[in-house]
């Protein structure tokens, strides 16, 4: 039995990868949404009493429940990188086709949420704060966005190179080839206004967008195209 044989023998076969619907109540939830739209409507202007007026309740339950404005901020920003769920797998069962599935779906999720006004109001302000060192709010959606994502996609890549379905030496660049070809020139010219580049034009291409892209992944590091 050769050592990487040894070393899939103890670890579950079962890997799970999905968005914790738990980790906000139904009511937080409806807050955060409440968040959302006030950012896309205000932009910076925030606070924690817009927040409890639009979602109809206490500044004091805001403050319990997630602590101060940054509190809220980070919340936020998680619940809006949760649309970009976290694929399931069957380790025992991986297969290309599963792979393949995985892959098309992280795509799909994600473009859909970046290409949305609350992802691009989302980074406009950020990066202003960050220009302006205003407050931690690029961090936060950096940390809690970007980064969020990344770690729900790069566990999929090693099962798949575990199975000797992927080949690469290091699955952060492995995911960096991945989020490239899946986001292209997108999203910097959604943030940037390019006005031939709208969102239903954008919507429109998004499984062509997304099959694209797993091909052209699977090209580069699919285990036969490296046989």
């Amino acid at each position: 039995m050769c050592r990487r044989d040894a070393l899939a023998r103890r670890i579950p076969l079962a890997l799970a990868i999905k968005v914790d619907e738990e980790t906000f109540t139904p009511r937080q939830q409806a807050v955060l949404t409440a968040a959302l739209d006030l950012l896309v409507e205000n932009g910076d202007g925030l606070t924690m009493t817009a927040v409890a007026r639009r979602a109809s309740c206490s500044k004091e339950t805001l403050y319990k429940w997630f602590g101060d404005r940054e509190g809220l901020l980070t919340a936020t920003v998680q619940w809006q990188a949760a649309k970009v769920r976290m694929p399931y797998v069957d380790r025992s069962h991986l297969s290309t086709k599963a792979l393949r599935a995985s892959l098309e779906q992280f795509a799909r999720d994600l473009l859909t949420t970046i290409i949305g006004e609350v992802s691009i109001t989302l980074n406009r302000t950020a990066i202003t704060h960050a220009a302006q060192e205003k407050d931690d709010l690029g961090h936060i959606v950096l940390e809690n966005g970007p980064m969020a994502v990344r770690r729900r996609l790069k566990p999929i890549l090693e099962a798949a190179r575990d199975a000797r379905l992927l080949r690469f030496t290091a699955s952060e660049e492995a995911y960096r080839t991945f989020y490239g070809l899946v986001v292209r020139d997108v999203q910097i010219r959604l943030l940037l206004g390019d006005k031939s580049l709208t969102q239903s034009n954008v919507e429109s291409n998004i499984e062509a967008d997304v099959r694209i892209a797993t091909d052209q992944f699977l090209a580069l590091y699919g285990a036969k195209a490296n046989a």
